[in-house]
């Protein structure tokens, strides 16, 4: 679209927006009466299709006003979806709850250059919204900011409730150490100003930089940018940084991170984790004095669930909200979940409350008013870039608290109970009973713990299954990530293709994937119990079904690193499949079984004890204690 167009159409856009009154920001929402009923609802809130000038929104950041009014801020990218081209920061404006929105209008341009991560925060004792946000040269086809990328922090204000805004000025001087001399983002998420303790009413926001050598990338930084004068003068604070080896590895590079102020006024800092060696897509860090420093380094959390991707916390009485998806390997599935505990633990996917099965990306979260809560998200039926929805939600209508699931025994040495999903139930096995699972929501998952890591290390797996059904995919075992480059072993049953199925998918380096798999000849879906064994060793991976072995080259490499880590039985990894039927007797071992010992373990359900990993009987569920 001409230039002149795109202005003459944002110069229509950006007149004529009435504001209405609306009630003082509360302090963190408290729970509605246990009759309030069940609320959400959405609504598209930036698409290319309905504001013209755009090919593409991104990026969305939202917080309230001290007098009520929601702004809703993006990336406008003008030529393509592309994170480097021409950007623009745009803002909505919601007067009432976020029901209805303003027009589009272009609170910052950028002219052909990138203008974006769009950071806002709400200074409560003077009214006034900043705006951080990060500046690169831009260009005009799809790609990424060279390295080094000459990113820099620029901060704007208003002080008329998101009508108008200052003029940028660089924050550079202030925020961007000379060693922080490649990539650098503000946010993108909203920051928050403290409540509480000494250092009450100061502002606090996130960034992530990049240090260049002048040949490479050597190491990468978390940091926490404060203010004590109302965003006038600015410092850096708090900050966590990993050191990348000469081949490019690291073990983490937290980024993209969310601020929470816990009832006790320690501030949880939740980040992305991106490409680490260590499990997990999402790390955590904690600041005990109001952000000058971090208790300790960022820890990553393995067993929750989420795709590489920029996330959103809040807290909403004496929870606190997660928004990101819940698939571990792609960009789909926006979900909420909760942690009643400060942040040291988050439910599980399956205890989490779905917002959409589309495609779905970076989010933001906002209290509108009481336990009402507000949810901006990249969301799409094709492409999680389709378009930024803005979704209304109350306590209420978030999956509430759920007790403890019932458990079944693992033997392994000092391993607490496996968790039972869905209600499966015991029935008569192999070896005494067995557990019966529906196919639908039937599951045992295992709680996360260092020893179940088989790293590159030789294993053997085994178990028991029974089944009749004529399709679909039939997992067994799931040990590790999921997706095409996410180190994983599983064994499962695909009688559509007349096969049962062993695989191990590996990270050797930085980059290097490794895939090796094996399978048997028919499907074994007759409804008797059959043996299946799975072994790497001897430079083999190997597959048993009822003692009969068939073989491959193994591959080098860990099949444990990187990606969110869970052990599941039935399932797959991202809850796409579950299994039909019964399964017995599942054991794994740190260590490659002979072909003698394998074949005693189907015989005589007996094996070695000591490299035990785990060890489910499978015989019986019980509540748990």
């Amino acid at each position: 679209m001409p230039s002149r167009l795109r202005v003459r159409l944002r110069a229509t856009l950006t007149a004529g927006v009435v504001l209405t009154a609306a009630a003082a920001v509360p302090g963190p929402a408290r729970a509605q009466p246990a009759s309030a009923a069940p609320l959400f609802e959405q609504k598209v809130l930036f698409k290319a299709s309905r504001d013209p000038g755009y090919a593409c929104f991104r990026i969305p950041t939202v917080v309230r006003t001290t007098q009520g009014t929601l702004l809703a801020f993006a990336e406008g990218r003008v030529l393509n979806c592309g994170d480097a081209t021409d950007i623009d920061i745009v803002l909505k404006r919601s007067t009432d709850g976020g029901r209805t929105w303003s027009p589009l209008r272009v609170v910052n341009e950028g002219g052909g250059d990138t203008h974006g991560n769009p950071t806002p925060v709400v200074d409560r004792e003077t009214g006034r919204i900043l705006l951080a946000e990060t500046y690169n040269t831009g260009r005009a086809d799809s790609d990424h900011c060279d390295v080094p990328c000459n990113r820099t922090p620029h901060l704007q204000y208003s002080d008329d409730d998101g009508v108008t805004w200052s003029a940028p000025r660089d924050l550079s001087p202030q925020i961007l150490p000379s060693h922080w001399n490649s990539w650098y983002a503000t946010g993108p998420v909203h920051g928050i100003q403290l409540t509480r303790g000494a250092h009450a009413g100061r502002l606090v926001f996130g960034v992530n930089t990049e240090t260049w050598d002048g040949n490479r990338v050597t190491a990468n930084h978390a940091a926490l940018i404060l203010s004590d004068d109302g965003g006038t003068t600015w410092r850096v604070g708090a900050t966590d940084s990993w050191p990348l080896a000469a081949d490019g590895s690291f073990r983490q590079k937290s980024s993209e991170v969310s601020l929470t102020e816990r009832a006790d006024g320690t501030i949880l800092v939740s980040g992305r984790e991106q490409e680490g060696t260590d499990l997990g897509h999402r790390s955590q860090a904690v600041s005990r004095d109001g952000g000058e420093s971090f208790a300790g380094p960022f820890a990553s959390l393995p067993g929750l669930y989420a795709p590489q991707v920029q996330g959103a916390t809040l807290r909403l009485g004496d929870r606190l909200l997660l928004s990101c998806p819940g698939d571990p390997d792609r960009r789909r599935t926006m979900m909420i979940r909760s942690s009643y505990d400060g942040g040291a633990t988050w439910d599980s996917v399956d205890r989490g409350t779905v917002v959409t099965r589309d495609w779905s990306g970076y989010s933001d979260l906002v209290h509108v008013s009481g336990s009402t809560v507000g949810l901006v998200y990249e969301g799409g039926t094709a492409d999680a870039r389709d378009e930024i929805r803005f979704a209304r939600f109350n306590e209420e209508w978030l999956a509430p608290r759920r007790g403890a699931d019932p458990v079944t025994t693992d033997r392994a040495l000092l391993a607490p109970e496996a968790n039972v999903l869905g209600g499966a139930s015991t029935t008569p096995g192999v070896l005494g009973g067995a557990l019966r699972l529906d196919g639908a929501d039937d599951a045992v998952r295992l709680p996360y713990r260092d020893q179940l890591l088989l790293g590159g290390r030789d294993f053997t797996a085994s178990l028991w299954f029974r089944y009749t059904a004529t399709g679909g995919e039939q997992p067994l075992l799931w040990m590790g990530g999921a997706g095409t480059s996410q180190p994983q072993v599983w064994l499962r049953a695909e009688p559509a293709r007349d096969r049962v199925r062993g695989l191990i998918a590996t990270r050797e380096g930085v980059r290097t994937v490794n895939t090796a798999s094996v399978q048997s000849s028919g499907a074994r879906n007759d409804g008797a119990w059959h043996h299946l064994a799975l072994r790497r060793g001897g430079g083999r991976l190997t597959l048993f079904v009822d003692g009969r072995a068939a073989g491959t080259e193994d591959v080098p490499g860990s099949v444990s690193r990187n990606s969110p880590f869970g052990v599941h039985i039935g399932q797959r990894m991202d809850s796409r499949a579950f299994f039909t039927g019964a399964i017995d007797e599942v054991r794994v071992w740190r260590t490659a079984l002979s072909d003698a010992a394998i074949d005693q373990v189907r015989r005589t359900h007996s094996g070695p004890w000591l490299s035990t990993v785990l060890w489910l009987p499978m015989d019986q569920v019980t509540a748990a204690r």
